[in-house]
C-alpha cells in the first residue's frame, strides 16, 4: 500500500518540525521552501525555550508549553543522533530581569496567575542580592526578577538545520526556491494542489500550510481562516567573550559559542525587515544596565526579522471542513514548541493520531467574534 504523500508550505522552524514529526511516522513529506528569499523568523528568534509567563491569557496555551518543553531532551538527542546536528539546548533553567519594584510585582502576579490556573508551572521570585548567586555580573539597576526551572535556550538556526538534515534521513523531498501563490483542491479525487509562482505544481492527499506570515491568501483558498500581521523583532550580537552569564535572561544570553545575543524588538512596521539606529540603541543600553561588563564589549551583527503574531498572540491549529486535509499552522514561538509540533503536531496532521484534547481553543473561529476583543502580550 502507497505511503498518503502530504506537502507542507513552509520551511522554516514550524513547516520542518511538522514535516518532521510526519516523515518520521512513515508518511512521504514534500517541504516546499522559498529558501534564501524567505522573510525566515528563525533569523530573529532569541532562541529561549521558554515556559514562564506563557499563556496568560488561554490557560490551554500554557499547559501547551508545558508539554512542549519538557519534550524538548528527547527532540534534541533524536535530532543528534539521527543527525549530528547539536541544536544547543540548554535546560537549566532561566531568568526575567526586572528594572522596577512595579514591574518585578506585576511579573510575580502574572506567574501566579498562570500556575493557579494551570498548576506545575513553577515559578521563584528573588530580588537583586539572591539574583548575583546565580548571576555574578548583574548591574545595580536590576532590581529583582523570576526563575523558571523549565526554561533554557538553543540555537534556532542549528535546530533548523537538525530538522532539514532529519527530514531528509527520513525520505522527505526538501524543494527551495519555492514560492507558492496558489493551493487548490478537487473534491472529487481528494487530492491537493500547490502551484508556484514560476508554474511549478505538487499534488499531495494532504497538505499544511506553514508559510508565516503569508499563511493568509493561501489559507483562505482552502477554506481556512489564518488572520496574521507581521512583528519586525531587531536581535543584536557580540564578539565571543568568556562564560559570564550562566543562564539565559529575557534582556541577554549567552551562546554556546561565548558570543551574547541581545535582543528583542517587537514591532508592527509590517514587511520592513531592517535594522534601525533607535532600537539597536536602546537593545544595547538595556543590556549594559543589565550586564555592566557588555560596556565595553564589540557589536559584530544587528539584524531584524519578521514574525508572524494572530491577533492575541496565541498560535492557530485549524483543519479545513470544507477541504479535508488541509490544515492551516501558525506560531510565534517555533523554538519553544518545536517538540510538540514535531512529536504532535506532525502525527496529527498525517492522520495518523487523533485531534489533541481540548484543542478547540485553538482554532481561528475564535477570530470571527466581531465583538471579541484582542490584545497581546509580545
Amino acid at each position: 500500500m502507497s505511503k498518503e504523500h502530504i506537502i507542507v508550505v513552509g520551511g522554516g522552524l514550524v513547516g520542518a518540525a511538522i514535516g518532521y514529526g510526519a516523515a518520521r511516522r512513515g508518511l512521504r513529506v514534500t517541504v516546499l521552501d522559498q529558501g534564501d528569499a524567505a522573510l525566515r523568523a528563525s533569523r530573529g528568534n532569541f532562541g529561549l525555550v521558554w515556559l514562564s509567563s506563557k499563556g496568560a491569557g488561554m490557560p490551554r496555551y500554557a499547559q501547551w508549553t508545558r508539554d512542549a518543553v519538557r519534550q524538548w531532551p528527547e527532540l534534541h538527542q533524536e535530532l543528534l543522533s539521527l543527525t549530528g546536528v547539536d541544536t544547543g539546548l540548554e535546560q537549566t533553567g532561566g531568568f526575567w530581569l526586572g528594572f522596577s519594584d512595579k514591574e518585578v510585582q506585576a511579573r510575580a502576579d502574572l506567574l501566579e496567575k498562570i500556575n493557579k490556573a494551570v498548576g506545575d508551572i513553577p515559578y521563584q521570585m528573588m530580588g537583586h542580592a539572591e539574583l548575583r548567586e546565580y548571576l555574578p555580573g548583574l548591574g545595580p539597576k536590576v532590581v529583582g526578577g523570576s526563575f523558571g526551572i523549565h526554561d533554557g535556550q538553543a540555537n534556532p538556526l542549528m535546530l533548523l538545520r537538525a530538522l532539514h538534515a532529519g527530514l531528509k534521513m527520513k525520505g522527505a523531498d526538501i524543494i527551495s526556491g519555492v514560492d507558492v501563490v496558489a493551493v487548490s483542491h478537487d473534491p472529487s479525487s481528494g487530492k491537493f494542489t500547490a502551484r508556484s509562482r514560476d508554474g511549478q505544481s505538487w499534488n499531495s492527499d494532504k497538505i499544511v500550510l506553514a508559510a508565516g506570515v503569508g499563511i493568509s491568501e493561501l489559507a483562505s483558498q482552502v477554506g481556512l481562516h489564518a488572520p496574521t500581521r507581521p512583528t519586525r523583532g531587531q536581535v543584536l550580537i557580540t564578539e565571543r567573550l568568556k562564560p559570564f552569564i550562566p543562564y539565559p535572561t529575557n534582556k541577554a544570553r549567552q551562546t554556546k559559542e561565548g558570543s551574547v545575543q541581545i535582543g528583542s524588538t517587537s514591532e508592527d512596521v509590517g514587511l520592513d525587515d531592517r535594522t534601525t539606529p533607535d532600537k539597536i540603541s536602546w537593545l544595547a543600553e538595556r543590556a549594559v544596565d543589565t550586564f555592566p561588563a557588555l560596556k565595553d564589549v564589540r557589536l559584530v551583527r544587528a539584524w531584524g526579522a519578521i514574525r508572524p503574531l494572530t491577533p492575541d498572540g496565541y498560535p492557530v491549529y485549524q483543519s479545513s471542513t470544507t477541504c479535508p486535509g488541509a490544515y492551516a499552522v501558525i506560531c510565534h514561538s517555533g523554538v519553544t514548541l518545536a517538540a510538540t509540533h514535531a512529536y504532535v503536531i506532525g502525527p496529527w496532521v498525517g492522520g495518523i493520531t487523533p485531534s489533541p484534547p481540548d484543542f478547540e481553543g485553538f482554532h481561528s473561529d475564535r477570530f470571527l467574534d466581531p465583538n471579541a476583543s484582542l490584545t497581546n502580550d509580545h
